[in-house]
Formats: C-alpha cells, sequence, structure tokens
C-alpha cells in the first residue's frame, strides 16, 4: 500500500524590492535629516521654551536645573616640534596642577582622537583629551579668565599651537 504524507501549508515570505533610485532617495533623506537635528537642538538652547502658568514646560517636561555654561577644552598631545607626545601620566599631572585648583568642585575628562589642520596646512591626527567644565552663567566673568590661563599654561608647557574651546548653555541640576 503506498504511503501518504499529509500536505502541510506552507508560507511563502515576500519582500518587496526597492528600486536603487528610490533606496539611494531614501538614505539621502535620512542623511538630511540627521544632519539638520543636532543644529535645531542647539538651536533650542538659546530659547527657552514657554512655561504654562503651573511652571511646567509647554511639553508636559518639568523645567529642572538652573543656567549653567558648559565649557569644553579640546587638548592634544602630538607636539609640533617633534618632542614626545604628552602622556597620560603628565596630562593628568597637568589637571591635577592647573585645572583641579581653578575648578575643584569637578570636571569631566574624555579620553579622545582628533584631527585638525596645522599652521602649516598639515592634517595633524593625535590621542587627545576632552576637558568637561559647569558653571553657574553668574560666574562667567570670573571663570573666563581661569579657563583662559588654562589653555595658555597647556599650550606654552607642551608647545601647543592651540588648546580648542567651547562654550555653550546648559541647564544643570545637580
Amino acid at each position: 500500500m503506498p504511503t501518504i504524507e499529509p500536505r502541510v501549508p506552507t508560507l511563502e515570505l515576500r519582500v518587496p524590492t526597492v528600486k536603487p533610485r528610490a533606496r539611494i532617495a531614501a538614505l539621502g533623506a535620512a542623511f538630511v535629516l540627521a544632519a539638520a537635528t543636532p543644529v535645531a537642538a542647539y538651536a533650542a538652547l538659546d530659547d527657552p521654551p514657554a512655561a504654562t502658568p503651573s511652571g511646567a514646560v509647554a511639553s508636559g517636561a518639568v523645567d529642572r536645573g538652573k543656567p549653567y555654561v558648559e565649557t569644553r577644552l579640546f587638548f592634544g598631545t602630538e607636539r609640533p616640534d617633534g618632542g614626545p607626545p604628552v602622556t597620560e601620566k603628565q596630562f593628568l599631572a597637568f589637571v591635577d596642577r592647573q585645572i583641579t585648583p581653578r575648578f575643584p568642585s569637578g570636571l569631566t575628562i574624555h579620553d579622545g582622537r582628533g584631527q585638525w589642520r596645522d599652521q602649516s596646512g598639515t592634517i595633524e591626527r593625535e590621542r587627545s583629551y576632552e576637558v568637561i567644565l559647569l558653571y553657574p552663567t553668574s560666574e562667567a566673568p570670573t571663570q573666563d579668565p581661569r579657563i583662559e590661563r588654562i589653555r595658555t599654561a597647556y599650550e606654552r608647557q607642551y608647545a601647543q599651537e592651540s588648546v580648542a574651546r567651547a562654550d555653550a548653555p546648559a541647564r544643570v541640576d545637580f
């Protein structure tokens, strides 16, 4: 007697294909959106959101923190004069001597890799450190010269062309 196999229903998946032009257009639109987002987010820092009468922000979130300045300093480690790079031990000693006494309340250090175009036009790639400082907006006039002394000290001590600085408004709550 012949064996009869039961018929098992199969599920066939159909994946829609995307034409190359549509795929490129979608990727382009995603790139444009992603590139524009940080600009819009940064622009929002300049204009505080409108508060409702109850004190809550219009989006429903609570308006937390106080107005602060976030200063980011970028320290390169390669020396343009051809000397040995600044070591981690040397950099941390610099932080202990120059930055911590001026900002004893705290700071954050990030290790990084950076690149920039030097005075001769050469693109330099190097290990770097980012130091983030937070301080109340009301203290900005007194903190500015302290930060500039830090930058000048590092440039002189390690023969650097510059120490980059970026300042941005922030709302901070500890």
